[in-house]
């Protein structure tokens, strides 16, 4: 090990990968896991779903465009920590207002760079998803070691009250109008002129990019914490129940699961990412682990209803299984393309629905935008009847 190789990545495997450290100078544990997407790095450290996670960026070169204060989805970094093959040496973007290692330094993230990120991802591929260590500290081989194997992991954890909104709020006017789309860096027309249809929105871990796409498409939009009560959600008489993306496990979450299940007689409902594994437990449904994930802008989704096929961004270790699935009232409307998961489903009598990817598109493709229209239609129909 050379002088500048002070960082460090160990797995629970025993693997060890040294690289350059940046970022914050600490040591931390989580579940090592690797994103696919080519840009979108501000918006994946930021993602509350990535909370007690440490991402390895299959891009090979990372930083470029420094960060700002705009593309943010949440008000700091969520994970903890960054792995990248090469940091780049500028940051050259007319937005950014920071280089990438100050603004981990600045929210004690630690990062490596300099790594086979290649052999990392082969091995979460081959081996699954594994506990880990990172540390820009000056620790050996064998305590990084020590110390991935002795994380509890993942299974089992409620990630969601570490990341849920500590009070009830309504999500800004001015923010829903904003004109500038980060996804695809052009001015988007603003927020429509139509009936606005008032819903809760449980925040389970809600990339602020959510709030603004239902906020842009006619919602006036309640964010509630995801321990609120049932009389709590009822007492602002809600046109419609929205259920964020959000960390972890979603089978110890069961506060949020007794929560849906008493409100998914009364109004139409939307889930997306941990959302959609909640609604599968609300109705007696199960979910298992999986092997490695779905985390990256490029996950190709076939609707069964309109045989569309939308290229969309994940952000998931766990599915819904399909095993009883049919007996709970639940059909299947989207698989994944890739190996077959459950990507959608809805309820045959009521009017609710949810989808595993992240339609918003922070970062990623903007395929499965038109599911926030759905939604309004649902409760516009709902309203009606």
């Amino acid at each position: 090990m050379n002088d500048s190789q002070t960082g460090v990545l160990a797995l629970e495997d025993g693997s060890v990968f040294r690289g350059i450290a940046f970022g914050a100078k600490k040591t931390v544990v989580g579940e090592a896991v690797f994103n696919t997407s080519m840009t979108g790095y501000q918006e994946i450290l930021t993602d509350p779903s990535y909370y007690g996670q440490i991402i390895t960026m299959t891009a090979p070169m990372i930083g470029n465009y420094g960060v700002n204060e705009e593309d943010i989805e949440a008000d700091k970094p969520m994970c903890s920590g960054f792995v990248v093959r090469e940091l780049s040496p500028i940051s050259s973007n007319w937005r950014s207002t920071a280089t990438l290692p100050e603004y981990l330094e600045k929210n004690g993230i630690p990062g490596i760079e300099g790594v086979d990120t290649r052999a990392i991802t082969k091995k979460l591929r081959v081996s699954g998803a594994m506990k880990c260590c990172i540390s820009t500290e000056d620790i050996s081989d064998e305590e990084a070691v020590k110390r991935a194997k002795e994380w509890e992991g993942i299974v089992g954890a409620d990630y969601v009250k570490e990341v849920t909104c500590k009070a009830t709020y309504v999500y800004g006017a001015a923010e829903s109008s904003w004109p500038y789309n980060p996804v695809s860096s052009v001015i988007r027309q603003p927020a429509r002129q139509r009936e606005k249809f008032k819903i809760a929105a449980l925040d389970l871990g809600a990339k602020k990019s959510i709030f603004r796409e239902l906020a842009h498409h006619g919602f006036e939009v309640h964010v509630f914490p995801a321990t609120s009560s049932v009389e709590e959600i009822k007492a602002i008489n809600p046109d419609g129940i929205f259920l964020s993306n959000g960390p972890g496990d979603p089978e110890p979450v069961t506060y949020v699961h007794e929560t849906v299940r008493a409100l998914i007689n009364d109004y139409p409902i939307f889930g997306i990412c941990l959302g959609h594994q909640i609604i599968t437990h609300a109705i007696g449904a199960k979910t298992y682990k999986l092997k490695f994930g779905h985390r990256g802008g490029n996950q190709p989704v076939k609707n069964f209803e309109t045989d569309f096929v939308a290229i969309t961004a994940h952000n998931h270790g766990f599915a819904t299984s399909e095993e009883g699935l049919e007996a709970c009232g639940a059909v299947v409307t989207e698989k994944n393309l890739n190996d077959n998961t459950i990507a959608g489903i809805k309820l045959k009598d009521k009017p609710v629905f949810s989808v595993q990817y992240h339609p918003e598109a922070g970062p990623g493709p903007s395929d499965a935008n038109p599911n926030f229209e759905k939604f309004y239609q649902l409760v516009a129909q709902s309203k009606k009847a």
